[in-house]
Protein backbone atom coordinates (compact mmCIF):
# COMPACT_ATOMS: atom_id res chain seq x y z
CA UNK A 1 0.00 0.00 0.00
CA UNK A 2 1.51 3.31 -1.25
CA UNK A 3 1.07 7.04 0.13
CA UNK A 4 -1.61 7.67 -2.46
CA UNK A 5 -3.79 4.73 -1.21
CA UNK A 6 -3.68 6.33 2.23
CA UNK A 7 -3.89 9.82 1.06
CA UNK A 8 -7.66 8.41 -0.65
CA UNK A 9 -8.67 7.13 3.07
CA UNK A 10 -7.58 10.58 4.52
CA UNK A 11 -9.79 12.40 2.46
CA UNK A 12 -12.54 9.74 3.39
CA UNK A 13 -12.25 10.62 6.80
CA UNK A 14 -12.33 14.32 6.68
CA UNK A 15 -15.53 16.68 6.63
CA UNK A 16 -13.88 18.75 4.57
CA UNK A 17 -10.89 18.51 1.42
CA UNK A 18 -8.12 20.09 2.96
CA UNK A 19 -6.22 20.67 -0.85
CA UNK A 20 -2.93 18.71 -2.11
CA UNK A 21 0.05 18.00 -0.32
CA UNK A 22 2.53 15.25 0.35
CA UNK A 23 1.87 14.67 4.20
CA UNK A 24 1.51 17.93 5.71
CA UNK A 25 -1.96 19.84 5.51
CA UNK A 26 -3.05 23.33 7.83
CA UNK A 27 -6.37 23.64 9.57
CA UNK A 28 -6.51 27.06 10.15
CA UNK A 29 -8.84 28.23 13.38
CA UNK A 30 -10.12 31.71 14.50
CA UNK A 31 -10.53 33.08 17.79
CA UNK A 32 -8.09 31.06 19.45
CA UNK A 33 -8.26 31.79 23.35
CA UNK A 34 -5.22 33.79 24.20
CA UNK A 35 -4.37 30.95 27.07
CA UNK A 36 -4.44 28.10 24.02
CA UNK A 37 -2.15 30.42 21.94
CA UNK A 38 0.13 31.20 24.37
CA UNK A 39 0.35 27.70 24.94
CA UNK A 40 0.62 26.83 21.16
CA UNK A 41 3.99 29.43 21.27
CA UNK A 42 5.67 27.63 24.41
CA UNK A 43 5.73 24.38 22.58
CA UNK A 44 6.63 25.50 19.14
CA UNK A 45 9.56 27.00 20.86
CA UNK A 46 9.93 24.20 23.17
CA UNK A 47 9.71 21.89 20.27
CA UNK A 48 12.56 24.00 17.72
CA UNK A 49 14.66 24.05 20.51
CA UNK A 50 14.69 20.60 21.59
CA UNK A 51 14.40 19.14 17.66
CA UNK A 52 18.29 19.49 16.95
CA UNK A 53 19.36 18.15 20.15
CA UNK A 54 22.18 15.42 20.74
CA UNK A 55 20.03 13.90 23.15
CA UNK A 56 16.62 13.56 22.04
CA UNK A 57 17.02 9.89 20.17
CA UNK A 58 17.94 8.67 24.04
CA UNK A 59 14.90 10.98 25.04
CA UNK A 60 12.53 9.08 22.01
CA UNK A 61 13.42 5.53 23.48
CA UNK A 62 13.20 6.54 27.09
CA UNK A 63 9.35 7.73 26.05
CA UNK A 64 8.63 4.74 23.79
CA UNK A 65 9.73 2.43 26.91
CA UNK A 66 7.56 4.26 29.81
CA UNK A 67 4.85 4.46 27.00
CA UNK A 68 4.49 0.35 27.26
CA UNK A 69 4.38 0.85 31.11
CA UNK A 70 1.54 3.83 31.33
CA UNK A 71 -0.70 2.06 28.98
CA UNK A 72 -0.60 -1.36 29.71
CA UNK A 73 1.33 -2.87 27.53
CA UNK A 74 4.14 -6.11 28.58
CA UNK A 75 6.52 -5.44 25.65
CA UNK A 76 6.29 -3.46 22.35
CA UNK A 77 6.02 -6.90 20.54
CA UNK A 78 2.41 -7.50 21.98
CA UNK A 79 1.57 -3.46 21.72
CA UNK A 80 2.19 -3.94 17.59
CA UNK A 81 -0.09 -6.73 17.87
CA UNK A 82 -2.39 -4.67 19.90
CA UNK A 83 -2.31 -2.41 16.89
CA UNK A 84 -3.47 -5.03 14.15
CA UNK A 85 -6.73 -4.63 14.34
CA UNK A 86 -6.43 -0.85 13.47
CA UNK A 87 -7.25 0.60 10.62
CA UNK A 88 -6.98 4.16 11.46
CA UNK A 89 -4.80 5.80 13.94
CA UNK A 90 -4.89 9.30 15.46
CA UNK A 91 -1.88 10.65 17.45
CA UNK A 92 -3.52 14.22 19.24
CA UNK A 93 -0.88 16.53 20.08
CA UNK A 94 1.89 14.71 18.15
CA UNK A 95 4.65 17.23 19.05
CA UNK A 96 7.72 15.98 16.48
CA UNK A 97 5.72 13.34 15.37
CA UNK A 98 8.45 10.96 17.30
CA UNK A 99 5.41 8.81 18.84
CA UNK A 100 3.52 8.83 15.33
CA UNK A 101 6.10 7.46 13.76
CA UNK A 102 6.55 4.75 15.64
CA UNK A 103 2.77 3.96 15.47
CA UNK A 104 3.12 3.90 11.89
CA UNK A 105 6.38 1.59 11.91
CA UNK A 106 4.44 -0.65 13.88
CA UNK A 107 1.04 -0.94 12.22
CA UNK A 108 2.13 -0.10 8.48
CA UNK A 109 -1.19 -1.51 7.27
CA UNK A 110 -2.57 1.33 9.43
CA UNK A 111 -3.39 5.32 8.32
CA UNK A 112 -1.77 7.08 11.26
CA UNK A 113 -2.38 10.66 11.51
CA UNK A 114 -0.33 13.39 13.80
CA UNK A 115 -2.29 16.60 14.74
CA UNK A 116 -0.66 19.28 16.27
CA UNK A 117 -1.49 23.36 16.82
CA UNK A 118 2.26 23.84 17.25
CA UNK A 119 4.38 24.84 14.56
CA UNK A 120 6.41 21.73 15.78
CA UNK A 121 4.56 19.23 13.38
CA UNK A 122 5.54 21.06 10.02
CA UNK A 123 9.20 19.81 10.86
CA UNK A 124 7.68 16.22 12.32
CA UNK A 125 6.10 16.15 8.30
CA UNK A 126 10.19 16.83 7.16
CA UNK A 127 11.60 14.67 9.37
CA UNK A 128 9.06 11.27 8.90
CA UNK A 129 8.40 11.99 5.09
CA UNK A 130 9.37 8.56 4.05
CA UNK A 131 6.50 6.83 5.86
CA UNK A 132 3.99 6.37 3.63
CA UNK A 133 0.81 6.00 5.79
CA UNK A 134 2.03 9.04 7.96
CA UNK A 135 0.19 12.34 7.55
CA UNK A 136 0.75 15.21 9.84
CA UNK A 137 -2.08 18.10 10.08
CA UNK A 138 -1.56 21.71 12.07
CA UNK A 139 -4.76 22.23 13.70
CA UNK A 140 -6.76 22.00 16.92
CA UNK A 141 -7.20 18.27 18.87
CA UNK A 142 -10.11 19.36 20.13
CA UNK A 143 -12.01 20.35 16.52
CA UNK A 144 -10.06 17.70 14.28
CA UNK A 145 -12.17 17.88 10.95
CA UNK A 146 -12.66 13.94 10.98
CA UNK A 147 -15.80 12.64 10.99
CA UNK A 148 -17.70 10.78 13.47
CA UNK A 149 -16.85 7.39 14.71
CA UNK A 150 -13.52 6.77 12.33
CA UNK A 151 -10.32 6.19 14.58
CA UNK A 152 -9.49 3.17 16.06
CA UNK A 153 -7.06 4.03 18.37
CA UNK A 154 -6.50 7.84 19.74
CA UNK A 155 -2.93 8.33 21.15
CA UNK A 156 -3.15 11.43 23.76
CA UNK A 157 0.00 11.36 25.37
CA UNK A 158 0.84 14.46 27.89
CA UNK A 159 -1.39 16.59 25.77
CA UNK A 160 -4.75 17.00 27.31
CA UNK A 161 -4.23 18.88 30.22
CA UNK A 162 -2.50 21.71 28.01
CA UNK A 163 -5.70 21.77 25.86
CA UNK A 164 -7.92 24.97 26.91
CA UNK A 165 -10.99 22.79 28.43
CA UNK A 166 -10.12 18.96 28.48
CA UNK A 167 -13.20 18.06 28.61
CA UNK A 168 -14.08 19.83 24.95
CA UNK A 169 -11.06 17.97 23.98
CA UNK A 170 -12.05 14.73 25.72
CA UNK A 171 -15.55 15.14 24.07
CA UNK A 172 -14.15 15.19 20.68
CA UNK A 173 -11.42 12.21 21.09
CA UNK A 174 -14.77 10.44 21.86
CA UNK A 175 -16.59 11.79 18.85
CA UNK A 176 -14.03 10.63 16.36
CA UNK A 177 -13.30 7.17 18.06
CA UNK A 178 -15.32 4.13 16.34
CA UNK A 179 -18.00 2.22 18.24
CA UNK A 180 -18.23 0.03 19.93
CA UNK A 181 -14.30 -1.04 20.80
CA UNK A 182 -12.57 2.38 19.50
CA UNK A 183 -9.63 2.95 21.93
CA UNK A 184 -8.42 6.55 23.57
CA UNK A 185 -5.18 6.12 25.44
CA UNK A 186 -4.78 9.28 27.73
CA UNK A 187 -2.44 10.78 30.33
CA UNK A 188 -2.81 13.20 32.89
CA UNK A 189 -0.84 15.16 34.75
CA UNK A 190 -1.84 14.69 38.55
CA UNK A 191 -2.57 17.26 41.54
CA UNK A 192 0.25 17.66 43.96
CA UNK A 193 0.82 18.07 47.48
CA UNK A 194 -1.41 21.58 48.18
CA UNK A 195 2.26 23.80 48.30
CA UNK A 196 3.25 22.56 44.91
CA UNK A 197 -0.01 23.00 43.88
CA UNK A 198 -0.34 26.47 45.27
CA UNK A 199 3.21 27.34 43.55
CA UNK A 200 2.56 26.04 40.48
CA UNK A 201 -0.32 28.08 40.00
CA UNK A 202 1.74 31.13 41.02
CA UNK A 203 4.55 30.87 38.77
CA UNK A 204 2.42 29.74 35.71
CA UNK A 205 0.57 33.05 36.18
CA UNK A 206 3.65 35.00 36.34
CA UNK A 207 5.40 32.74 33.43
CA UNK A 208 3.22 34.19 31.26
CA UNK A 209 4.46 37.65 31.39
CA UNK A 210 8.36 36.82 31.32
CA UNK A 211 9.95 37.18 27.79
CA UNK A 212 11.13 33.83 25.95
CA UNK A 213 14.70 34.23 27.03
CA UNK A 214 13.56 34.78 30.97
CA UNK A 215 11.47 31.05 30.46
CA UNK A 216 14.73 29.65 29.21
CA UNK A 217 16.73 31.17 31.75
CA UNK A 218 14.75 30.31 34.63
CA UNK A 219 14.37 26.51 33.46
CA UNK A 220 18.27 26.39 33.45
CA UNK A 221 18.21 27.65 36.79
CA UNK A 222 15.63 24.89 37.95
CA UNK A 223 17.88 22.70 36.36
CA UNK A 224 20.68 23.93 38.30
CA UNK A 225 18.58 23.55 41.04
CA UNK A 226 17.69 20.04 40.57
CA UNK A 227 20.93 18.78 39.74
CA UNK A 228 22.66 20.41 42.81
CA UNK A 229 20.18 18.92 45.25
CA UNK A 230 20.59 15.41 43.69
CA UNK A 231 24.12 15.20 44.12
CA UNK A 232 23.79 16.39 48.32
CA UNK A 233 22.55 12.42 48.28
CA UNK A 234 20.83 13.56 51.13
CA UNK A 235 17.72 11.39 52.60
CA UNK A 236 15.05 13.41 54.78
CA UNK A 237 12.47 11.92 56.72
CA UNK A 238 9.70 13.18 56.86
CA UNK A 239 6.22 13.37 58.77
CA UNK A 240 3.10 12.72 57.28
CA UNK A 241 1.29 16.00 56.89
CA UNK A 242 -2.12 14.62 55.35
CA UNK A 243 -3.66 18.28 55.59
CA UNK A 244 -1.20 19.39 52.35
CA UNK A 245 -1.14 16.48 50.73
CA UNK A 246 2.41 15.81 51.96
CA UNK A 247 3.56 12.31 52.50
CA UNK A 248 6.00 10.79 54.79
CA UNK A 249 9.04 8.57 54.84
CA UNK A 250 12.28 8.57 53.74
CA UNK A 251 12.55 10.38 50.45
CA UNK A 252 15.85 11.89 48.20
CA UNK A 253 15.95 15.46 49.73
CA UNK A 254 15.60 16.56 46.07
CA UNK A 255 12.54 14.32 45.27
CA UNK A 256 10.90 15.72 48.91
CA UNK A 257 11.07 19.11 47.33
CA UNK A 258 9.82 18.31 43.61
CA UNK A 259 6.99 16.55 44.66
CA UNK A 260 5.79 18.71 47.31
CA UNK A 261 6.90 22.01 46.39
CA UNK A 262 9.08 23.11 43.65
CA UNK A 263 9.55 21.40 40.38
CA UNK A 264 12.99 21.27 40.06
CA UNK A 265 13.56 18.07 37.37
CA UNK A 266 16.79 16.69 36.93
CA UNK A 267 17.73 13.65 35.73
CA UNK A 268 21.16 12.41 34.70
CA UNK A 269 20.52 9.85 32.16
CA UNK A 270 18.11 11.89 30.19
CA UNK A 271 20.63 14.39 30.00
CA UNK A 272 20.66 18.77 30.91
CA UNK A 273 18.95 19.66 27.56
CA UNK A 274 16.14 17.14 28.13
CA UNK A 275 16.29 18.25 32.05
CA UNK A 276 15.83 21.97 30.86
CA UNK A 277 12.91 21.02 28.51
CA UNK A 278 11.36 19.49 31.03
CA UNK A 279 11.28 22.65 33.31
CA UNK A 280 9.97 24.79 30.68
CA UNK A 281 7.20 22.00 29.69
CA UNK A 282 6.24 22.68 32.94
CA UNK A 283 6.14 26.52 33.77
CA UNK A 284 5.90 27.84 30.46
CA UNK A 285 2.30 27.41 29.07
CA UNK A 286 -0.76 28.86 30.59
CA UNK A 287 -2.92 25.89 29.87
CA UNK A 288 -1.42 22.67 32.15
CA UNK A 289 -4.41 21.16 34.43
CA UNK A 290 -4.01 18.66 36.85
CA UNK A 291 -6.40 15.74 37.93
CA UNK A 292 -7.24 14.14 40.79
CA UNK A 293 -7.60 10.28 40.28
CA UNK A 294 -11.29 10.79 40.83
CA UNK A 295 -11.20 12.93 38.29
CA UNK A 296 -10.29 11.04 35.72
CA UNK A 297 -12.53 8.60 36.17
CA UNK A 298 -15.30 11.39 36.44
CA UNK A 299 -14.47 12.52 32.98
CA UNK A 300 -14.28 9.37 31.52
CA UNK A 301 -17.82 7.97 33.09
CA UNK A 302 -18.83 11.26 31.72
CA UNK A 303 -18.59 10.42 28.20
CA UNK A 304 -19.36 6.52 29.11
CA UNK A 305 -16.09 5.05 28.08
CA UNK A 306 -15.00 1.78 29.82
CA UNK A 307 -11.52 1.06 31.41
CA UNK A 308 -9.55 -0.77 29.79
CA UNK A 309 -6.75 -0.11 32.04
CA UNK A 310 -5.59 2.04 34.29
CA UNK A 311 -1.90 3.48 35.99
CA UNK A 312 -1.24 5.37 38.53
CA UNK A 313 1.83 7.06 40.06
CA UNK A 314 2.83 10.20 41.62
CA UNK A 315 3.56 12.37 38.47
CA UNK A 316 0.55 11.30 36.81
CA UNK A 317 -2.81 8.98 35.78
CA UNK A 318 -2.93 7.08 32.40
CA UNK A 319 -5.32 4.52 30.74
CA UNK A 320 -6.96 3.15 27.64
CA UNK A 321 -10.70 4.15 27.74
CA UNK A 322 -12.62 2.06 24.95
CA UNK A 323 -16.16 2.97 23.63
Amino acid sequence: MNRDFFRGKLDELLVDPIGTGHNFWKILHEDIAGNQEQTNKVFSDKWETYSSSKEREGFYQFQRESYLTLYGFSSEKEFKKHLLGCEVIFDAGCGLGYKAAWLAELAPHALVIGMDFSEAVQHAAETYAALPNLFFIQGDIAATGLRDGVVDYVNCDQVIMHTENPEVTTAELVRISRRPNGEIACYFYAKKALPRELLDDHFRTACSELSREELWEMSEQLTELGRRLSELKMTIDSPDIPALGIKGGKQDIQRFIYWNFLKCFWNEELGKETSIVTNYDWYSPSNARRFSEDEVHELMKTHEMNVVYFHAEEACYSGRFST
